[in-house]
């Protein structure tokens, strides 16, 4: 069963397109990243699914609701974080979680308390008192404290240092779990690739790459360092799957995309005396994915994940 549904979704600006003709499935009970450099079209397509902007062309649906016709509906059983979270300053972060917590019911006291204590926020302090990291928390919270069956999440690691990514992390497995859904845009790979099942990239409006982690990661190249005995040459690689960089002190360097054991028969081939191959990196998929449909100018990822 599919939670989200996307069909040639278009969202214009005058003559900007932001999203072209986007088609994209999200299944229930997977953790899906939805990535993409700034200004790829990640928040309009959440806000569309929200019933927060109006596609121009195309139909988004969730839960089978239509989120411009049903976003009543869809919003009660719907966690959201967005990427520019802001709260009434003067307020304390109890009380802002108590407004929440009324608007959806009262039944969620229990677990608010019990994410407060998980994600170590005080919740007596006023919000102009919390720090950028702090205010994260508590967005986190009143988007996960009424269990909702899907949760959708704007960059939700912005500002969280690692021991609370992690309790993130187990909280949104700990959905997965449940059968609940979450998706969630970011632009740091290391997030996707350590949380997701299935991930979609989305460059100028328009889908570039989806698929499972597992067979994303079968095709994201490993680093390769060699040396051969003095005299020998390298042989071709086979299927031009060795992508050779710079070379220093006799060390071949470069990327190979293929097989595990097609390279070490490829290499076997050869006189190599010295060896060292890298995991597979998805930072280099993204990258290469961008590189050859992407022109000079457009934002593209840094190894560290960040978008420039």
């Amino acid at each position: 069963m599919n939670v989200i549904e996307i069909d040639r979704l278009v969202k214009s600006y005058g003559n900007l397109r932001a999203l072209d003709e986007f088609s994209l499935r999200i299944p229930q009970g997977a953790i899906f990243g939805f990535l993409g450099p700034n200004g790829a079209g990640k928040t309009t397509t959440i806000r569309i699914l929200l019933g927060l902007l109006n596609a121009t062309a195309g139909r988004a649906s969730v839960f089978g609701l239509d989120a411009r016709y049903d976003r009543t509906a869809i919003a009660a059983r719907v966690g959201y974080l967005p990427g520019d979270v802001r709260f009434q300053q003067r307020q304390k972060g109890a009380v802002f979680l108590d407004f929440c917590n009324r608007a959806r019911g009262g039944d969620h006291g229990a677990e608010i308390q019990r994410l407060a204590k998980r994600f170590d926020l005080d919740l007596g302090r006023r919000i102009r008192n919390y720090s950028r990291g702090m205010k994260q928390k508590l967005g986190l919270i009143q988007a996960l404290m009424h269990k909702p069956d899907l949760m959708i999440l704007d960059e939700p690691g912005t500002a969280l240092d690692p021991l609370v990514l992690q309790t993130l992390y187990d909280e949104l497995r700990h959905v997965a779990a449940d059968g609940r859904t979450v998706l969630f845009s970011s632009h740091t790979l290391s997030e996707v690739d350590q949380l997701c099942d299935r991930v979609a990239v989305i460059r100028q409006g328009r889908l570039v790459e989806s698929g499972d982690m597992a067979e994303l990661r079968s095709r994201a190249p490993r680093r390769v360092i060699f040396k051969l005995e003095n005299g020998h040459s390298m042989t071709p690689a086979p299927d031009n799957a060795f992508h050779s960089g710079d070379s220093m002190d006799g060390r071949i360097t470069g990327t190979w995309v293929g097989r595990t054991t097609t390279l070490l028969d490829w290499l076997r081939s050869m006189r190599v005396t010295d060896l060292e191959i890298g995991p597979p990196t998805l930072d280099e998929l993204f990258h290469r994915l961008y590189r050859d449909s992407a022109p000079p100018a457009e934002s593209s990822y840094t190894s560290a994940g960040e978008a420039r």
